[in-house]
Order: structure tokens, then C-alpha cells, then sequence
């Protein structure tokens, strides 16, 4: 049966990092068993890994095309997989699959981060051989050391919130449209046998529900992606976002709540975020024919950060994310900070490099979305965004308890004063029929676009679309009309606008 996954972003390492992959030339069951037990004790809740055979690797890179397997080995190394997991204490079954790839047959083992760790394999395939703890070392499968030992005692059958089992829910709360696209959107091949499957096979294919028949039960993070009310089962599983228009003691905000599944409020977070506060300036300088360009904010950094907030919070807290919008930087808080393996003053630093991660599962959907990239990848993208655009270095504060992290970007010193030398306010997608020199905000923006496109709006859709005041939209209305841009024709109640 295929797996939930795009095979040619797997084997080629775009969607899964290199450490949690094991490129094997050949069958070697010794070297499988020892990856196997490594996988399943996901020491640092990477959410295990993938082992394939059929395949050489270089410095733990592939190297393509692929040299393949015989095919009619598959029988046999299955039955040899099977007796592999049962030699495992405790007992161990992953997901393995025969495909084939640019013409060659290869053979996947998928192992999840295992629920009953610490697992032991025996150090050799001999009858009564010694068993010992094999853990991941960057891209290596090692001997567990005696401090290994010890940590992985200590996350005995600790599983990572999101891949635990939810025994309020039950199978039928899995929507198979939102599993469905997912599987779509990927590229999985699972995606065309979706429909014919039953479905609980088909998510137990994708590791989302667990448990025995009678009691088949979904995990949490199954439910946090493919159920449409999520926050039904982990309350404030939502984004929160809140626009100080002056001053937070001045008491004029706007507050607009992102809900749903995960990757669907992360998504709507950002476009709202990019459409309605993202804005450009051009800047002309004397004597140069390029104008210099800089936003308020670059949209790779705010991505970024609330990416990394939504995949590193913890879902057993009753706490959203928030976005804070404030004239002058914005803020983005998470519960609770990063675990105590990060020191403080690294944080405030921006070297934040966790050793161990909270969302195994949730982490793995986000990077199959493209929603987020590799370990450790998210600060350095976030301080190269804002350097690039000119602006302050972002700022990251947590207490000595970890109880929250928060995340400060200030806006570009350009939008904080006006110079002498021209400059202009453009957004982020600006309609054709709108004069460069002549600044609209997003909310304008889409008016135009709706007159543009033939449509009758008025100030209530306006409101409706954005969730903003009917003071706000009458504004935004009589900006337009003051600048020439737009006309209102008829009579006061039956009248509309148009482009002037």
C-alpha cells in the first residue's frame, strides 16, 4: 500500500531531513534491526525515520539513479522484516512498502517514533546475542552511551502530546475530504487509492488513529489536521490576532480569531497578515534610475515566526497563539518557551537550537505542506529575512521558567518618520488601475478590485470581508473618493460605487 508521502521529495531529502533517513545499497538485516531501534526511540521526538534499501549513499546523500533491489527478494525480506520487529524488545512493527523508482525497485521502511520506547534489538542476529539501546546520532545509528541510557528511561513511554491517542474522539471524527487534499496537495499515491480503501485502514496507513479494532482511536494530531473543528478537543487551538491601532492603553484594537484545522489558520493567518499589514515603500534616489525597495515587515520572517509558534506550542495548554499588530513592531506569543536543553542567554541571542522537539507529528505535516523546512532552519531565516530588508534585529524573550516565547519584530525604520527625499506606500498587491504615487491600504485594494471586476460593494461588504468597524470601511471609502479614484452614482439608498 503506498505511503502518506511524496516519494521523490522523501528519497531526495526535500521534506525529510538526511538524519532521518538510512540509505542502504542492499538487504542487511543487522544494520536494519539496529536502524529500526533507533527510529522507534526517537530520542530527540524527530518522529522517527525512514529506512531504504535499493539505494547508495555518499556522505549520507543519495546518489541517484538508484541501484534497486531484485524483485523477487520482496517476499523474502519481508518475512525476514517480520521476524526482525519480533526479536525487538518490546515488539516493534513499522510500515514497509515495495515501490519503484526511475525504473528500479527499491524497498521503504517507515518507522515512526515508537509509543512503548525504550526499545532494545539484540547486537548481532546470533541465536542468543545481547541486547542493547541504539539511538540516532545525526545521521548515524550508534550504541546508546550510559547517559543515553539513562534519558531514554525517562521518556519510558513518553510519547509526545500530539501523537498520543484521544479517547474523547472516535474514528468517524477524521474527515476523509480533509485527508483526502492533504494526500493531494503532497503528491502521495495514496491519493488515488483513498476513496477505495476502508477508511480506517487508510488512516491507520497514514498513523493517525491507533488502537485494536474494537477501540480504534484517532491521535491527536490526526485530529488537529483532519477534523474542521479541532479546538472541540484541544481548546484555544487557534491563532489569535489583535490590532492596536494607537496604543494598547488606548483601547482601539481590532481582534479577528483564525480557526480549523492546522495548516488551514496557519494559512489564513498569513494571507491576512500579508494582505492587510504588509506594505512597500520605494524609496527614489537622486541620481540612480533603480529605486531602493523595503517593506515594514518582511513577509519571510512574520511566515516564519508563526510557522515555528504554531509547530513548537504545546497543545495540552488552554493558551492560542497570539499576534499582537502594534504601530510600531509586531508580537507573536506562544505557550510555553522552548525546553530547558536551549540556554536563556542563547535565546535571547537567537541561537536557538533545541535538542529535543515537542511536536513530532505535527512538524512532520507542516514540512510535507512546505509550511516549514528542516531542523534549526527557522531563526536564521528569520534574521536573514529582516537584515536583507533593512531591519532591526528580531528580538526573542522567554522567563527562567519557560512558561512562554515571544517573538519581537520591529517595524523598518523607514515607516517610523517621514524624510524629505520622495517615497511612496505601496502594498503588497497593488490593482493596475491604481496610480503608483497614490498610497491605498489592502482593505482599499480589494474595493477596487471588486468595482474593478464588476461588482457593487459597499462600506458593509467591506466590514463583512475584513472584520473591520463600519467607521473603518466609511473611511476607507471616503479616502478613495477624495483621491479621485472612485464615484458614487444614483441615489443616496439604490446608488453604488464605480472606478472613477
Amino acid at each position: 500500500m503506498p505511503l502518506p508521502i511524496n516519494i521523490n521529495d522523501l528519497i531526495t531529502c526535500r521534506t525529510v531531513e538526511c538524519e532521518r533517513i538510512e540509505f542502504k545499497e542492499g538487504w542487511n538485516p543487522e544494520e536494519v534491526i539496529h536502524t529500526l531501534c533507533a527510529f522507534a526511540n526517537d530520542l530527540n521526538n524527530w518522529g522517527g525515520g525512514y529506512i531504504i534499501i535499493g539505494v547508495r549513499e555518499e556522505n549520507g546523500r543519495p546518489v541517484l539513479p538508484p541501484v534497486g533491489i531484485n524483485p523477487d527478494a520482496i517476499d523474502r525480506i519481508q518475512k525476514e522484516l517480520l521476524n526482525l520487529c519480533n526479536r525487538l524488545k518490546p515488539a516493534f512493527f513499522p510500515v514497509a512498502e515495495p515501490i519503484t523508482f526511475q525504473g528500479k525497485q527499491l524497498f521503504i521502511i517507515w518507522t515512526p517514533g515508537g509509543q512503548n520506547r525504550p526499545y532494545q534489538a539484540p547486537v548481532s542476529l546470533a541465536k542468543h546475542a545481547p541486547c542493547a539501546y541504539y539511538i540516532r546520532r545525526f545521521a548515524s545509528t550508534v550504541k546508546a552511551r550510559p547517559d543515553d541510557e539513562r534519558e531514554l528511561m525517562e521518556l519510558a513511554a513518553n510519547v509526545p502530546f500530539d501523537d498520543r491517542i484521544n479517547h474523547r474522539a472516535e474514528l468517524n471524527d477524521l474527515n476523509l475530504g480533509l485527508i483526502r487534499s492533504f494526500l493531494q496537495e503532497i503528491g502521495s499515491d495514496l491519493f488515488e487509492q483513498s476513496t477505495q480503501l476502508p477508511f480506517a485502514r487508510l488512516c491507520k496507513q497514514m498513523r493517525i488513529v491507533d488502537g485494536p479494532p474494537e477501540y480504534l482511536k484517532p491521535r491527536n494530531a490526526g485530529l488537529l489536521f483532519f477534523n474542521d473543528g479541532p479546538g472541540q478537543f484541544f481548546p484555544y487551538a487557534r491563532i489569535e490576532l489583535v490590532h492596536f491601532r494607537t496604543s494598547p492603553a488606548d483601547d482601539i484594537l481590532t481582534e479577528k480569531y483564525f480557526e480549523g484545522p492546522l495548516h488551514q489558520q496557519l494559512r489564513n493567518a498569513l494571507s491576512f497578515i500579508k494582505n492587510t499589514f504588509i506594505v512597500e515603500r520605494v524609496r527614489k534616489v537622486p541620481g540612480q534610475a533603480e529605486a531602493q525597495r523595503f517593506f515594514n515587515y518582511p513577509y519571510e520572517a512574520l511566515e516564519e515566526v508563526l510557522v515555528n509558534a504554531v509547530y513548537h506550542r504545546s497543545y495540552e495548554l488552554r493558551e492560542p497563539v497570539e499576534v499582537r499588530i502594534h504601530p510600531e513592531r509586531i508580537e507573536i506569543l506562544s505557550f510555553p518557551g522552548p525546553d530547558r536543553s536551549v540556554r536563556k542567554e542563547d535565546i535571547e541571542k537567537g541561537n536557538i537550537v533545541s535538542r529535543r522537539y515537542r511536536n513530532r507529528r505535527i512538524g512532520e505535516f507542516l514540512k510535507e505542506l512546505d509550511l516549514t523546512e528542516g531542523k534549526a532552519t527557522g531563526i536564521p531565516k528569520i534574521k536573514k529575512a529582516m537584515q536583507i530588508n533593512g531591519s532591526p534585529e528580531p528580538v526573542f524573550e522567554t522567563d527562567d521558567d519557560r512558561t512562554f516565547f515571544l517573538a519581537i519584530l520591529q517595524v523598518h525604520p523607514e515607516f517610523r518618520s517621514t524624510g524629505a527625499e520622495e517615497s511612496v506606500n505601496v502594498p503588497v498587491n497593488v490593482p493596475v488601475n491604481v496610480p503608483v504615487n497614490v498610497p491605498v491600504n489592502a482593505r482599499q485594494q480589494w474595493f477596487l478590485d471588486e468595482l474593478a471586476a464588476g461588482r457593487h460593494v459597499k462600506a458593509v461588504d467591506l466590514c463583512e470581508h475584513w472584520s473591520v468597524v463600519e467607521k473603518t470601511a466609511k473611511r476607507d471609502i471616503s479616502e478613495l473618493k477624495k483621491q479621485g479614484m472612485i464615484e458614487f452614482v444614483g441615489a443616496p439608498k439604490k446608488g453604488y460605487y464605480r472606478l472613477a
